[in-house]
């Protein structure tokens, strides 16, 4: 029998089986979720943002398995990959892993249950402070399920890790975790993707994700969200590099109908290095909401952010970020930089970098573009016999390539490549 429980319903009582410490921090978010204000328009946080999006009352969270094999052979990434994972509606229904030893890699259910010391003192520990504080509460409150990947010091895992969530069935709410460390001097590159098993059912996902590089490690970490037009999600991301390490944090944003995405970089090590990159592609009447923090805490720490956004039709995006600058956090190093190449007169892209720096010897740029393709660059692909969408779509790619190069993993970049194409065929341009 199928049940089905409303996401704004109070949740159902954590498994005896969890830790005593993980109930406790489900409780505290659902009283949290409770006590929130909705955010509204005027607020800083969600301006130029679609508010009337945030009505989830329709979103259910479905307890039950549904089948899986369709699902888990459509479940295709790079080809050589370290371990994958497939979940439908948050259940994990495909594990497969070459990890090296040590490594720890559960889907979190049983990391809670199988080893919660490992887990507890990385575990959201750090604040939401962008704007959606309320739905990171519900998804604490309801999580169940999502990825633990813990590399040990010193270990390089070649291969990408890969995680796959379905979203099934009409009204689904999903709600993913993602938490990944990485030990001093250790090595890994995750990709996650989130997809629709159909073309036309609504679903809501809500996924977080933590992402801890300690000394002189690398974290590299993809998204491909791909879901459905009818769909919403909200991911927040939280990094934290250590000294001399490196994150890098990537996101195509191709599906959905509304999307918000935070991100937050806490640079604390001194000489720390953080990438940020997004290439968005809305079409139709899609938005894209991309909210942004640098936090430079320690000195000699650089941090580089570059977006890009190619919007068709009636299409809109928001950015909104912000470098700041700690005190004492001297030879800071820092850019941010948003590019939007209107596809359509209709299109409409709202940008809001800023700066706040309170150290000295510093070095920080920001700023935003916006420009409509030109006739030239169009007549010039078509006195060479190429058709004028197939010249949009040469040109908006060859916009995004910047951002996707920046990888330095082939297999992943192709991967990027091959869904950004989908989305041209799409939008049959």
């Amino acid at each position: 029998m199928i049940s089905y429980r409303s996401i704004l319903e109070q949740p159902a009582a954590t498994s005896p089986l969890m830790p005593e410490w993980f109930a406790q921090l489900q409780a505290d978010a659902w009283k949290q979720f409770q006590s929130l204000p909705m955010p509204k328009r005027g607020a800083e946080a969600w301006r130029f943002s679609t508010t009337s999006q945030l009505e989830f009352s329709d979103y259910q969270l479905v307890d039950t398995a549904v089948p899986a094999e369709e699902w888990i052979a459509r479940s295709s990434g790079v080809k050589e990959a370290a371990a994958t994972l497939v979940f439908i509606n948050d259940q994990l229904v495909h594990h497969e892993s070459n990890l090296p030893d040590g490594v720890i890699c559960l889907s979190l259910s049983d990391a809670l249950r199988d080893c919660p010391e490992r887990v507890q003192p990385y575990f959201m520990r750090h604040p939401t402070t962008l704007g959606s504080a309320k739905f990171s509460a519900l998804h604490a409150a309801h999580l169940s399920n999502g990825v633990f990947l813990y590399v040990p010091a010193g270990v390089v895992v070649e291969n990408p890790v890969q995680i796959f969530h379905w979203a099934n069935g009409e009204n689904t709410a999903i709600l993913p975790h993602t938490l990944v460390v990485t030990g001093a001097g250790a090595s890994v590159r995750v990709i996650e993707t989130f997809q629709s098993t159909d073309d036309k059912s609504p679903s809501l996902a809500i996924a977080v994700n933590d992402l801890i590089a300690e000394p002189n490690s690398t974290l590299d970490y993809v998204v491909v969200q791909a879901l459905n037009h009818s769909s919403k999600v909200i991911t927040i991301n939280a990094s934290e590099v250590a000294k001399q390490a490196t994150t890098t944090s990537f996101l195509l944003s191709t599906g959905a109908n509304w999307a918000r995405s935070e991100s937050i970089s806490r640079l604390i090590g001194e000489e720390a290095r953080s990438n940020m990159l997004a290439v968005s592609t809305p079409g139709w009447d899609q938005e894209y909401d991309l909210r942004t923090f640098q936090h430079h805490l320690s000195p000699g720490a650089y941090s580089d952010l570059l977006y890009k956004n190619s919007l068709y039709d009636e299409s809109r995006t928001i950015f909104s970020g912000l470098i700041f600058v700690d005190e004492g956090a001297h030879r800071t190093d820092a850019y941010q930089t948003c590019r939007n190449l209107l596809m359509s007169n209709q299109a409409e892209a709202n940008s809001m970098p800023g700066l706040e720096i309170n150290a000295d010897d510093v070095k920080c740029s920001h700023g935003s573009t916006s420009c409509q393709v030109s006739d030239e660059e169009i007549y010039y692909l078509r006195a060479r016999g190429i058709h004028e969408d197939r010249a949009r779509q040469l040109i908006a790619r060859g916009f995004s390539v910047e951002v996707i190069s920046r990888l330095n993993h082939e297999p992943t970049e192709a991967l990027i490549l091959d869904a950004l194409d989908q989305k041209f065929m799409a939008l049959k341009v």
